[in-house]
């Protein structure tokens, strides 16, 4: 079918991701690479710089490491919370709605939104400023004075209409401090674990604010770690919290037709809406009927540092569908011409990958998959020896004709550490699938994924030396390490929802002082391996990476670029035949 991939037939989709099994025969160890941890879009786009409360931060996708046949889906928003920025606090905005969507067959149009909206019980009326008026201990104890409360539900046809609601309850408070609310601990047994709500059909959601699971060197930004590399190896969002909103379902209730085994790849995104029309004080304006989307997050960095800066308003507002004719199909321009290799050409000399990135546009917009690929004259050549299909929804037995778009894209069929050829790995590499753990990213996210250093190697084709002079191999090395931020500034727990507790201490605080470097996840002694799975620290940091050299030309540019010169029909024919 020209100008799309054909879905497969079951039983191929529901084993296809462990098919590489005779093309991975000859591995390659790519050394010791830097663990460090995911990053993503923290106020991205100029509009959103002033709306923060509705502005996406992350989204994760994952496996649940309590219960394989569930999804867990986390989106954060508001970032950089400092913990004792009182008297309000971090609120969840009222007049707007928050949403993760779910493509299943692959035509990048949503075809379930999750939707939540909250309202607002503020007892403090005239009476007070403070945000509790004595220490709180539960969800209702009288002295809390600002509540909030959600209502979740669900859309099947584009956001057209919704159901009746699916879930209802209280949204845990921010925290506020010691002597209001105690410890972490206190405060997860008190308020956030009560605030855990089921969901009809299966599942629980819950809304929280929580320690910000996003980190790295932000000094990236300065001319790439200073324009010298010395500027790496603070967590510069060490101390900062979110709001978090985690949702987990059976893996069923979003699959197409509600069969995992044959439809095991969905696309996820989060997005946020506020009313068409507001006053100057941002709430909804008198007649406003409708709301329009004005934040968007799919796969980390896209926005922030893919996207150039005029065009990234667009893009918060508009649909995956649109991605491929956005501004003159200027968005996919980008992805096959990126900025950042051309950046470190200019600061550190490397040369920049050669162009067009067919490999980067499979990562961000149509998920890894085998398929018959063209060569530079646009004529059919062999096929792909990246004999590997993973996380397309293309894949899918009932997939609709695929459109590239951009979106976090998860195979659910992969329940814990997988190496390419199938077998079962004791530890989670924090590098996903260019660390040989095909479970992780770009194969959805787990929370400790190292995205920020996985994108950077891959903008850069980073295990390609050949095109390197020689004067400049110190520096690409140098470059390869990263930000040297080697993990999270909190631990990840072992049960739902997964994330830490908020920061409890001023953001300037020493590490040493901080209460939550105490906090080792809930105690249910079943859930040893639970770490591993949604990628957190008891998968084991110092894993080294084993991977195959063809794996690796596939998300790093490495090996030859011929490669990337010759995508898939699906990439060839969404760019109109670009060479």
């Amino acid at each position: 079918m020209p100008g799309s991939v054909r879905g497969r037939s079951g039983p191929r989709a529901a084993t296809a991701c462990f098919a590489a099994g005779g093309v991975f025969a000859t591995s390659a160890v790519i050394g010791l690479l830097p663990n460090v941890a995911g990053a993503s879009s923290h106020r991205e786009a100029p509009l959103i710089l002033n709306d923060p409360a509705v502005d996406n931060t992350d989204v994760y996708a994952f496996s649940s490491p309590e219960n394989e046949d569930n999804v867990t889906l986390i989106a954060n928003f508001r970032p950089f919370q400092e913990p004792l920025q009182g008297p309000n606090f971090h609120p969840w905005a009222e007049d707007a709605e928050y949403l993760i969507n779910i493509d299943n067959n692959g035509d990048a149009v949503a075809d379930l939104i999750y939707r939540w909206r909250f309202t607002t019980e503020d007892l403090r009326g005239t009476d007070t400023f403070l945000y509790n008026n004595g220490p709180v201990t539960s969800l209702d104890d009288e002295n809390l004075l600002y509540r909030q409360f959600f209502t979740l539900d669900v859309s099947t046809d584009g956001g057209a209409t919704y159901g009746e609601p699916i879930s209802e309850g209280q949204a845990a408070p921010s925290y506020v401090g010691p002597a209001s609310m105690g410890t972490a601990r206190d405060y997860v047994d008190n308020l956030r674990q009560p605030a855990i709500a089921d969901v009809g059909g299966g599942g629980m959601t819950l809304a929280t604010q929580t320690e910000d699971p996003f980190f790295l060197d932000i000094r990236v930004f300065d001319l790439i770690y200073g324009a010298d590399l010395s500027e790496r190896g603070n967590d510069t969002l060490a101390g900062h919290n979110v709001n978090s909103i985690v949702l987990e379902v059976p893996k069923s209730a979003v699959a197409i037709n509600n069969d995992v085994a044959a439809n095991p790849v969905i696309g996820v995104w989060s997005t946020a809406t506020r009313p068409t029309l507001r006053d100057a004080d941002g709430t909804a304006a008198e007649g406003s009927e409708g709301f329009t989307q004005v934040s968007r997050l799919g796969q980390p960095l896209v926005n922030e540092v893919v996207v150039p800066a005029a065009l990234k308003d667009a893009f918060n507002s508009i649909p995956p569908s649109a991605d491929a004719e956005a501004a003159g199909g200027a968005v996919v321009a980008r992805v096959l011409d990126p900025e950042v290799p051309r950046l470190i050409e200019q600061i550190y000399g490397i040369p920049a990958p050669p162009t067009p990135r067919w490999d980067i546009f499979e990562v961000f917009l149509t998920g890894i998959v085998s398929t018959e690929v063209l060569d530079v004259d646009g004529n059919p050549a062999t096929q792909n020896p990246i004999d590997i299909d993973l996380n397309s929804q293309a894949l899918n037995a009932d997939a609709a004709t695929f459109q590239p778009s951009e979106m976090l894209r998860l195979n659910m069929s992969i329940t814990g550490p997988t190496s390419p050829a199938g077998k079962p790995l004791k530890k989670a590499s924090p590098l996903g699938v260019i660390g040989g753990d095909i479970q992780g990213f770009p194969n959805g996210r787990r929370l400790a994924d190292d995205v920020v250093d996985i994108e950077l190697l891959a903008l850069e084709g980073i295990f390609d030396v050949s095109n390197v002079p020689a004067d400049r191999l110190e520096a690409f090395r140098a470059l390869k390490q990263g930000d040297k931020v080697p993990r999270n500034d909190a631990e990840f727990g072992r049960n739902f929802p997964y994330l830490a507790p908020p920061e409890t201490d001023a953001s300037n605080v020493p590490d040493s002082n901080k209460q939550y470097t105490t906090w080792p996840g809930r105690d249910d002694k079943d859930h040893g391996a639970a770490a591993a799975s949604s990628g957190g620290t008891g998968a084991g940091w110092d894993a080294l990476p084993v991977v195959t050299g063809t794996l690796a030309a596939l998300l790093m540019g490495a090996g030859g670029v011929s490669l990337l010169r010759s995508r898939s029909v699906t990439a060839r024919a969404a760019v109109g035949a670009k060479s």
